[in-house]
């Protein structure tokens, strides 16, 4: 009988197997898209350069570069779903014990199975409705497009199963199985006549009920967004679910968010060819001899490398482990730099290029340049707040073993730094001038890299290369599928009639701008916490927004407002994610960093007031 029972909870899934469906993916799915990454960038940049340079502008490389992104989006989402790499909330789960883990872990899986599942038909339907469409410059048929999503979503559904077969026992594949199954089946033959006449309250049983579970149990947040928003239309309207692929393509094809993957890929070259160690070393030798001096370091290394990596944990990764043994070594608490250094993510959130600026640009449709001349100010205004907590801190610290370089050094330092630094002034001018759009300026930011890391630096991997490719696949996936998703549910909230509740309710609030202002801080810095930055301004972004404009506030300012409550909620415990990612990569325990974290959150969330109350912060230099 042990014999029996132990085979019965055995893993299910071979060695051989999983190392079969391992070459799988190399070759079908992860090669492919490794090749759509360098692609985009030879497309982009030349198209670029012949507009610029030659001012002979090709036609059809935009075109081309939509097509194939979307491709990328849907490939990197399923390199990201094999390597357990999409966004989760696991803040409720991680402290559970590994059976019960497991058990939710098996749950979960399964109710990803269902949801791509039920997307196969309708992305089917979806592919079928194209084909005989053809696109306006390339004229090929737009079937190319829609292909992406019906092929992405049938390998992510065979990723799922071997996923949920690799890592889940017999036991508990049969019995989460039965259990979604069971679940599903009821909806549908006995509560689906019922939900059909129950109107607007089916949004508190699929976008609260539904969704809040699937979250709070680790469902991927891209996959809980669409299960809800799928059963919504399936068991209460009569939509056609093949609407469903139709607003994820919609949502995964606008071509700003082709600046996503480009800036991904170029914070990886960025670290890999030195640019990155170079600025540091140079602020160190500027004023890490202060006082507090390799924490000043530190917040303006995130400050002027942030946002070009599109991950905050890439920037901070970039930073930290560079400074914090000699910080230590001054005397500095381990609680105290993990504060710091999730303070300094959270601030930098609306710094150019930020992904989440572009990300708000593509949803909001609010110009990229304002963004990206309105994000300046407000992380100044952080930096500062935190600045002082610094200098509190650290107004006692033995400075005895931090000698003033000479001046020969710093020159020299600053020599060797000038190319790293030249980079984000050259990203962010062009952008704010005028000279290139986003997509455009970080393929020029990718070329100056390699040329700066081979020729300057002389540090060039190219083992790296290809790992660096797939990364920027994975991540570009998990984000984009967010977007995709998450433009369905938004799509659905307001076709139900609550765009318009939405409305009348944050019209009404107390106190006129300042009042809708101060609300919708909070609402963020809640949201940021449980639903991280892009599904939080994807899915909210185009429904508040617009109430903004109608109350009087100025749409950069909103932004600005929103996405540092999202990054303050982000980064703060005990739910924001950030907050965890920095403790990984300081290697200190949450526990021992978690008392010490509040008075970094305590100087942004004063920050946070005076961008509220002060909109010149935001727009004072458009």
């Amino acid at each position: 009988m042990e014999h029996a029972a132990e085979t019965f909870a055995r893993p299910s899934c071979t060695p051989s197997a999983t190392a079969f469906w391992g070459r799988i993916m190399a070759s079908v799915v992860e090669v492919p898209a490794a090749l759509i990454v360098l692609a985009e960038i030879l497309i982009l940049g030349g198209g670029a350069f012949a507009r610029y340079a030659l001012h002979a502008p090709i036609p059809w490389t935009d075109e081309l570069a939509s097509i194939l992104f979307l491709w990328l989006a849907m490939l990197g989402a399923i390199i990201a779903l094999h390597r357990s790499a999409h966004m989760q909330l696991t803040t409720f789960i991680k402290d559970l014990s590994p059976a019960r883990r497991a058990w939710l872990d098996a749950l979960g899986m399964w109710l990803v199975v269902a949801f791509l599942l039920l997307l196969v038909w309708p992305a089917w339907e979806h592919l079928t409705e194209h084909l005989e469409v053809t696109t306006p410059t390339l004229e090929v048929s737009e079937g190319y497009r829609a292909a992406a999503v019906f092929v992405g979503t049938v390998l992510m559904l065979v990723t799922a199963i071997m996923r949920l077969l690799e890592r889940s026992a017999w036991r508990q594949i049969f019995v989460c199985g039965l259990l979604v199954a069971a679940g599903g089946g009821v909806l549908w033959w006995m509560l689906s006549p019922a939900l059909m006449e129950l109107g607007n309250a089916n949004l508190v049983i699929f976008f609260l009920l539904m969704l809040v579970t699937c979250v709070v149990i680790g469902v991927p947040i891209a996959f809980a967004f669409g299960l809800a928003t799928l059963s919504y239309l399936a068991l209460s309207t009569a939509t056609p679910l093949s609407i469903i692929p139709n607003r994820m393509q919609e949502g995964m094809s606008h071509l700003i968010l082709l600046a996503v993957p480009l800036f991904v890929f170029l914070g990886g070259l960025i670290e890999m060819t030195g640019l990155a160690r170079a600025m540091i070393n140079f602020l160190v030798t500027l004023i890490g001899h202060m006082r507090g001096g390799l924490q000043y370091v530190l917040l303006g290394a995130m400050y002027i490398v942030s946002g070009i990596s599109g991950a905050k944990a890439a920037d901070m990764a970039a930073v930290a482990p560079a400074l914090f043994p000699e910080m230590r070594k001054r005397g500095a608490k381990d609680g105290d730099l993990i504060g710091l250094l999730s303070a300094s993510g959270a601030m930098s959130e609306t710094i150019p290029p930020s992904i989440v600026l572009i990300t708000v640009g593509s949803v909001t449709g609010v110009s990229i340049t304002s963004l990206f001349i309105g994000g300046l100010m407000p992380a100044v205004v952080g930096l500062v707040m935190m600045a002082f907590v610094v200098w509190f801190q650290t107004r006692n610290e033995d400075k005895s073993a931090a000698a003033r370089p000479p001046r020969r050094e710093i020159l020299k330092a600053l020599l060797v730094a000038l190319p790293a630094l030249a980079l984000p002034v050259i990203i962010r001018s062009a952008v704010v001038e005028g000279m290139a759009t986003a997509t455009e300026v970080s393929t020029i930011g990718i070329f100056y890299t390699v040329l700066a890391g081979a020729v300057i630096y002389r540090q060039f991997d190219w083992r790296r290369i290809y790992p660096m490719l797939l990364d920027t696949a994975a991540l570009s996936g998990a984000i984009l599928l967010i977007v995709g998703c998450a433009t369905t549910m938004a799509w659905a909230l307001t076709q139900s009639g609550f765009a318009e509740d939405l409305v009348g309710i944050m019209s009404a609030v107390p106190g006129g701008k300042i009042g809708f202002l101060l609300v919708s801080a909070l609402a963020f810095v809640v949201l940021g916490s449980l639903l991280e930055g892009i599904p939080a301004i994807v899915l909210f972004g185009p429904l508040l927004f617009p109430i903004a404009k109608l109350v009087g506030v100025h749409e950069v300012h909103y932004a600005m407002v929103v996405i540092f409550a999202m990054g303050l909620g982000l980064f703060a415990p005990p739910f924001g994610v950030g907050f965890y990612a920095a403790c990984a990569i300081g290697r200190v325990s949450p526990d021992v960093a978690m008392p010490r974290v509040w008075p970094h959150m305590a100087a942004l969330f004063i920050a946070l007031l005076l961008l509220t109350l002060v909109p010149w912060f935001s727009i004072g230099f458009l």
